[in-house]
């Protein structure tokens, strides 16, 4: 298994952002994954600087790292086409170290543009023609393409590499693993599901990885941690369909408002112990994914579990 970083766009600012992903190369980390989000989860988080400009910078700021969108809606707020091309471009000035990274996107983020939010058949619909739409365009070829939700016209890409670029793509149970696993390269799923692996990997046989997410919350203070992770990760527990439908931070807050500190901590590993903090890891393993990126909550102490946390954590999960 890859052990990776998450660039956590919803807590940090862009220059701090840049700031860790050259920290996280150094200590040992062996991807970074960046959230692609126009809004916080929660106003306790208080930040959301735009993914694609991140890792660009971030492209620039490393050189061993592989980079990755976790994940892109490419429907709504971004046309395909525009998805593409940066896509492209990021890759080239990652020199190849970039997986695209693909869903079907949430409310928070997408309703801003005024559009609706379309059903989640709908939603599925629109981003199976995205990925056709992004995969044609990735050729460098000349496009024009007319779909049901999508139009392209005379479009090409002129810098494009030559490698092309990956696609994983966000799935959350049988029927989108059906339908996405032969469009793309790489699954990325939020839980530790064996079946959902089971199922992706048999249509990709020892060619495919398996992306995931582990939020931890290191902290000298148990108490400290568990707080910190209580304020604004406490909508971490709400399930796919709360999370993907809710439209603004005030909805997050309500529908978290009886979360206690206590459950947050029955979920998410807090505090100084690193053996604790790996062994929350132990799912993912035992699922079958290839790759977990580990989210560190907060903005307050990332300078601190870089420096001191991150290589011993690194150096327990591989362990197990």
């Amino acid at each position: 298994m890859r052990i990776g970083y998450t660039l956590m766009t919803e807590q940090s600012g862009p220059r701090e952002l840049v700031r860790h992903a050259t920290a996280a190369e150094e200590v040992g980390f062996d991807f970074e994954v960046s959230s692609d989000h126009y809004s916080p989860w929660l106003t306790e988080q208080g930040h959301a600087p735009n993914a694609w400009v991140l890792l660009g910078a971030v492209a620039q700021a490393t050189s061993r790292v592989g980079l990755m969108t976790f994940v892109t809606c490419p429907t709504m707020r971004y046309h395909p086409a525009v998805v593409a091309q940066q896509a492209a471009t990021l890759q080239l000035l990652a020199d190849g170290r970039f997986t695209l990274g693909l869903g079907a996107g949430e409310n928070l983020n997408e309703h801003v543009v005024g559009e609706g939010w379309p059903s989640i058949d709908v939603r599925h619909d629109m981003l199976e023609e995205a990925v056709h739409v992004i995969r044609e365009l990735l050729t460098g070829e000349l496009v024009t393409w007319e779909g049901v939700h999508f139009r392209v016209d005379s479009a090409r890409l002129w810098d494009t590499p030559d490698a092309g670029v990956e696609i994983g793509v966000a799935v959350s149970g049988e029927k989108s693993v059906e339908r996405f696993a032969p469009l793309a390269d790489h699954l990325v799923q939020a839980m530790p599901d064996g079946d959902v692996v089971r199922q992706w990997s048999s249509t990709h046989p020892g060619t495919s990885r398996v992306y995931g997410q582990l939020p931890v919350c290191w902290d000298p203070d148990e108490q400290a941690a568990v707080e910190r992770a209580h304020a604004e990760f406490r909508w971490f527990g709400g399930g796919w369909a709360v999370n993907a439908d809710l439209p603004t931070p005030a909805g997050f807050a309500a529908a978290s408002q009886f979360v206690r500190p206590e459950d947050v901590a029955s979920s998410i590993a807090c505090g100084p112990d690193l053996d604790r903090l790996a062994d929350s890891a132990r799912p993912f393993l035992e699922a079958g994914f290839t790759d977990l990126a580990i989210v560190q909550i907060g903005e307050h102490q990332q300078d601190r579990f870089l420096a001191e946390a991150a290589g011993p954590l690194l150096e327990r999960l591989r362990n197990l």
